[in-house]
């Protein structure tokens, strides 16, 4: 093997939305709220809830075979699958083992990240040293989220936020210095898991006659403090992943954020000092998507032109947990 330094490359992306689109007077049918609420508070004009039947796995593996697709491989080549979801089909097996059958991909190491919305470029962190170890060749890794069914639709200050969707890409080792997947930095506080949660469903509180009539197993989150500390992790993950790899703000070309809430990303953007047409934004279409977020936008900015050769791009995001993560990249 060559004493040359490897890199990590993204090779191709994909992702994968439903067809059901839901919009504010749609959301404003189900519970007391309006168009104007959500759009002003937020910044979300519509979101997609999967169909009928439609799991976590069946997107995942459409934005799977569109990344596929992408990076012109042989599937049979992928020796690694990470799915990023903290709404997996079932507690086990994982959701990545599901896609591993469905995709007819070769008896390959699968297995799940549990990060919430950081999950996708926690998975980037994860591969990415994976394939540095020289262990594995080609990774896929995949966020993917069917939120609708968690959503309690008598809060409306929680439901018209979340939405379903998938992203995907294709990860491998390149004998080339400098490129690819510069670093990728995590962390996180969990001292108060109340912040943003699903109480009910795992050991703690097992499902029952109470913890459903409690409404315990729908998603719970308090908004003000979810907002103070989202503002403040973002910033410093990506003044962290910066530092790390010696690059400064001015370097970036393409910031792909969280969708989450238009005043985080405005408020990371002024903080950062970078102007606002130098983020991709899709949240007004999508809403949150948790850890599908960042890979569906990434694919959509690389999609639309707004990722060329040689472009620095920051990845940055955070969840439940609390968790966050930040990934640096310089498009090969």
């Amino acid at each position: 093997m060559s004493s040359q330094k490897q890199s990590v490359i993204i090779l191709g992306t994909g992702s994968y939305v439903p067809e059901n689109i839901v919009t504010n007077d749609d959301m404003a049918k189900m519970v007391d709220t309006s168009d104007e609420w959500i759009r002003t508070r937020t910044g979300i004009c519509e979101r997609r809830f999967a169909a009928e039947g439609e799991a976590t796995s069946d997107m995942a593996c459409a934005a799977g075979e569109r990344a596929i697709q992408a990076a012109g491989i042989d599937r049979n080549d992928i020796d690694l699958i990470i799915v990023a979801t903290m709404t997996p089909d079932m507690p086990f097996p994982s959701t990545a083992c599901l896609v591993q059958s469905k995709l007819q991909l070769p008896n390959v190491c699968a297995f799940d990240v549990q990060a919430a919305c950081s999950g996708f470029v926690y998975t980037l962190g994860i591969a990415s040293s994976m394939l540095q170890s020289g262990n594995f060749n080609k990774a896929l890794v995949i966020g993917a989220e069917k939120t609708s069914p968690i959503l309690d639709f008598e809060d409306r200050t929680t439901c018209v936020l979340f939405g379903d969707g998938a992203g995907a890409a294709i990860l491998t080792r390149e004998e080339i210095e400098g490129v690819g997947i510069l670093g990728t930095i995590g962390g996180s506080d969990g001292s108060d898991p109340s912040v943003l949660q699903q109480p009910a469903g795992g050991s703690a509180i097992p499902a029952s006659v109470d913890s459903i009539q409690a409404r315990q197993h729908y998603l719970k989150m308090n908004g003000k403090e979810i907002f103070k500390q989202a503002v403040r992790v973002m910033g410093q993950a990506s003044a962290d992943i910066l530092e790390k790899v010696g690059h400064q703000a001015s370097d970036i070309d393409l910031v792909v954020p969280h969708q989450a809430n238009m005043r985080i990303i405005d408020s990371l953007a002024k903080r950062m000092k970078i102007p606002m047409e130098k983020f991709h934004n899709n949240l007004e279409r999508y809403g949150n998507t948790s850890a599908a977020s960042v890979a569906i936008a990434l694919d959509e900015a690389y999609k639309a032109g707004r990722i060329k050769s040689g472009d620095i791009i920051l990845l940055v995001a955070f969840g439940a947990g609390l968790t966050w993560a930040s990934s640096l990249i310089k498009w090969h």
